[in-house]
């Protein structure tokens, strides 16, 4: 009798509790990638102040700008060309093994960078890490294919959110470590992020079930263009990419200028422009942990990402307004904006782009993009010194003139849905 009245698990509540365990584990695992990406933040942004001083023991003073403009270019480059490479083997191999090399390179990279003793060193240790940096495309892909395509935008959010965190912290703290020994910056830098390769080897499950990864590799598949062939030829993709490319080029024109605008125009110290960078971080971290979640719950994500670009725009109108008007109160509405701005695009952007492909070319999809990202990186420094030093009203004219362009392409041309059967079929 007593046994007759025990509960029986029904198939459906059975099915529902696995579910329900899968699907936490699985957030378990996202929030292991979210700290893997905030150690490597911090650890980059360690080093950064530290990097004049460095290049400084080899270089006389008046050539140390130049220096270190090399050795960004130099990387920049590097990872131009490896990203896709590393997008495509990650398709093929699985994003796990391509993340741990990825990470060992950045590892002897920064090692290098520590023991030093000649210019050439320096340099290749930003050739082997930008050799190997697949560590953003792979981690965007792995996030891609552990998500559901609604939930994508939101977790790229926490990346970018993690990103802020340690830029935020890490100056400060390399700063400080410096004070003791120069190069001890990079060498906890390098255990950072090799603590970042053991949790991904021990804790991170592969992402890409072997069904789905591409089936074979070919000799295109190590040549970087043949991939932005590839990827350009499908009409929904190159739309989204050329899209991204405006926006970029329009944050890169404030993000390479605007420190020197403020000391140019605004006549401002060391105090009051790390004073504004403190509100750059917490308005990244803001926008992409409170702000964009928040808002995903009541919009989609083309508005998200429309009115991304507008707040972009309009920060960059009021910088070019300031240049009239001096206030501190415009500077800082402008700053808001632009953040805020970048912090609603950039995650909704990456969270369309990867919908519009499926998971077996998520890799060489998010390479393309990043080696997208390291061409502005290489040029758009160039062609903004250039016109800032013509006239920076004329610079920000142009970007926010960049900036109307990209809204209009949005409302456009990009539809809500952007995953096409053709994208799944032609690439």
């Amino acid at each position: 009798m007593f046994q007759s009245l025990k509960m029986k698990p029904t198939p459906g509540s059975t099915r529902s509790l696995n579910d329900h365990f899968k699907k936490k584990s699985k957030k378990n695992v996202l929030w292991i990638i979210i700290g893997v990406v905030l150690l490597n933040s911090i650890g980059m942004s360690v080093v950064l102040p530290l990097l004049p001083f460095m290049v400084g023991k080899y270089l006389p003073a008046q050539q140390v700008v130049v220096g270190m403009g090399a050795l960004l270019s130099v990387f920049a480059a590097c990872t131009f060309f490896a990203a896709p490479v590393f997008g495509a083997l990650s398709d093929r191999y699985g994003r796990k093994i391509i993340l741990i090399i990825s990470l060992l390179g950045s590892v002897i990279g920064y090692v290098l960078f520590g023991i030093g003793g000649a210019l050439w060193i320096l340099f290749l240790g930003r050739i082997i890490d930008g050799l190997t940096a697949g560590n953003i495309t792979t981690l965007f892909a792995y996030i891609s294919d552990s998500t559901e395509p609604k939930e994508r935008a939101k977790w790229f959010g926490y990346i970018g959110a993690a990103m802020g965190i340690g830029k935020l912290g890490g100056p400060a703290l390399g700063g400080l470590l410096g004070s003791i020994n120069i190069a001890l910056p990079f060498y906890i830098t390098a255990g950072l992020i090799f603590l970042s390769g053991l949790a991904v080897y021990f804790l991170l499950p592969e992402s890409l079930p072997v069904e789905k990864r591409t089936t074979h590799l070919t000799l295109n598949s190590f040549n970087t263009f043949s991939h932005f062939k590839d990827i350009f030829s499908l009409k929904e993709i190159k739309i989204l990419l050329i899209l991204g490319i405006l926006f970029y080029a329009g944050l890169s024109i404030f993000q390479f200028n605007f420190i020197i605008f403020l000391k140019d125009i605004y006549k401002w110290g060391p105090a009051f422009i790390g004073g504004m960078l403190t509100i750059i971080g917490v308005c990244d971290i803001l926008s992409r942990a409170v702000l964009l979640p928040w808002l995903l719950k009541h919009f989609n994500e083309k508005s998200i990402g429309i009115a991304g670009l507008i707040g972009l725009g309009i920060g960059l109108g009021l910088i070019l307004a300031s240049i009239y008007v001096h206030s501190i109160i415009i500077i800082s509405l402008a700053v808001i904006f632009i953040i805020s701005g970048e912090g609603l695009f950039d995650p909704t952007y990456n969270g369309k782009l990867s919908q519009s492909i499926d998971e077996s070319k998520q890799g060489k999809l998010q390479g393309v993009n990043q080696s997208l990202q390291s061409a502005n990186n290489m040029l758009m420094p160039i062609g903004a010194a250039a016109i800032y030093f013509y006239s920076p009203g004329t610079l920000y004219a142009t970007a926010s003139f960049i900036l109307l362009a990209a809204v209009i392409m949005y409302a456009k041309y990009i539809p809500q849905t952007t995953m096409t059967q053709n994208s799944r079929d032609h690439v």
